[in-house]
């Protein structure tokens, strides 16, 4: 501390938290949950959260690795986009859409995540950011990864219309709750979903009843 007088000193300034404590941690994940609100998922950075939090950068590297990983925490999702993507991708190509169906519902339906993801269903019914960025975060996290590692063409497309099918399955099985597929076991749903899903990701448009034809 800087000297100001004979036995006297003057208090350092406080700036940035730079160690890391419970307090610390609560502060990342609240300024998180607020710059999510506000800016939507993809146009939130870790480096907009700790200014907002008023802590070093550094810090939330210490407590969150990645960016999913602290929206995962900052809204308590029971969905880990890490464990998805490797799960699904683990198993054979011609059945990642069965995989993908089976990995996501049972993440979602084990122990408290159920309640949970109702929770989260139900604000994203109500609020349109709030289904836009469960979307968002559901998009770039799990399907554009598993897209890239198919090596296949188009794949933001291809995983935006697999997104149109995940997010539309939470919405009616665990939102709106429309029977019997919010009572179906996690093996049918995959059975009748998850070929949907594969042809997504890696098949291509046939021709269609009416004529059309897929561009050359």
């Amino acid at each position: 501390m800087a000297r100001v007088a004979d036995g006297e000193t003057a208090p350092r300034s406080r700036g940035r938290r730079r160690t890391g404590d419970a307090d610390a941690r609560a502060q990342i994940l609240e300024a998180a949950s607020k710059e999510f609100l506000e800016k939507g998922y993809d146009a939130t950075s870790l480096r907009a959260i700790a200014r907002r939090a008023d802590v070093d950068p550094a810090l939330v590297h210490h407590y969150f690795s990645e960016k999913p990983e602290l929206f995962a925490a900052s809204v308590s999702s029971p969905i880990r986009p890490d464990l998805i993507v490797k799960e699904v991708l683990r198993g054979p190509r011609d059945q990642i859409g069965v995989n993908l169906v089976i990995v996501v519902l049972t993440q979602m339906e084990s122990g408290k995540s159920a309640e949970r993801i109702i929770s989260l269903i139900r604000t994203a019914l109500g609020h349109d950011f709030a289904a836009t960025m469960l979307r968002q975060f559901i998009t770039r996290e799990v399907l554009k990864k598993v897209a890239a590692d198919l090596g296949v063409d188009d794949g933001e497309l291809r995983a935006g219309a697999v997104a149109s099918q995940i997010v539309g399955l939470f919405m009616v099985r665990y939102g709106v709750r429309v029977e019997p597929l919010a009572s179906a076991s996690i093996d049918e749903v995959a059975r009748r979903i998850g070929p949907v899903i594969q042809w997504h990701l890696t098949g291509y448009p046939s021709p269609l009843d009416s004529g059309v034809t897929p561009p050359e």
